[in-house]
Order: structure tokens, then C-alpha cells, then sequence
């Protein structure tokens, strides 16, 4: 049976977070839910509101704007969705699956308290 959340050990591979506490990374992937994602399936949609943040486990996902069209690739490692969680403005792209994907995803409350302080280092 697959699993319905994330590992600590595939959470730090994500360059992001791979500098995060271990406690912390553990905290996080068990409050990240996991899904398979079927090749053009769209994981959101621009100018919706934002609710979750996501990481690339495995696939290929396509990033579009309607303005600019496609616009680049997510693979494993990657992560997206952060943009409308920290600026508070709606999603700025649509995410579609190109291949079999896997990503996992956490909801606001956890974003802002476990990942959020990462984008504050930079």
C-alpha cells in the first residue's frame, strides 16, 4: 500500500529543506500528504487562492502562465506553490503532471510554521 505521507529521508533530498533540523524535516513529512499525480492532471491552477505548498518526489511537471504559456519543467527536488502561501496573492502559474508524478504537499498552517523560515535565511 503507498504510503499517504511523506519520509523524512525524501524531504532531504529537497536542496530547500535539506538544511532544516531532523527533528523538524520529521515533523514535516508527517504532516505532508503524499499523491500520485496522472499525467495531465493539473495540481492548481492560476489565480486560485493558494492553500498548499508542494514538493517533487518524482515526474515531470509543467509550469504555465496564461500570459507566457509554458514557462518550465518541476522535476524531483523541485517545489512549488510557495509564492501565493508567503506573498498571500493568488496562485501565479498552473502545475500540470507530463509524466506519472508523485508530490507531496502540506497545508498553510504548516507552511508557515515549519517552512516558511527557510525562504527568510535567503
Amino acid at each position: 500500500m503507498p504510503r499517504s505521507s511523506a519520509t523524512s529521508h525524501e524531504l532531504a533530498r529537497i536542496e530547500l529543506l535539506a538544511g532544516l533540523p531532523g527533528e523538524t524535516i520529521a515533523t514535516l513529512a508527517k504532516r505532508m500528504d503524499r499523491q500520485e499525480v496522472a499525467p495531465g492532471t493539473a495540481i492548481m491552477y492560476e489565480g486560485e487562492p493558494g492553500d498548499r505548498f508542494y514538493v517533487v518526489f518524482a515526474g515531470m511537471l509543467s509550469v504555465s502562465q496564461r500570459d507566457r504559456g509554458n514557462v518550465g519543467v518541476l522535476r524531483p527536488g523541485d517545489y512549488f506553490g510557495e509564492v501565493a502561501l508567503a506573498m498571500g496573492v493568488p496562485r501565479t502559474a498552473t502545475v500540470t503532471a507530463i509524466t506519472p508524478a508523485v508530490v507531496a504537499s502540506c497545508d498553510r498552517e504548516t507552511f508557515d510554521e515549519l517552512v516558511r523560515p527557510v525562504f527568510a535565511q535567503d
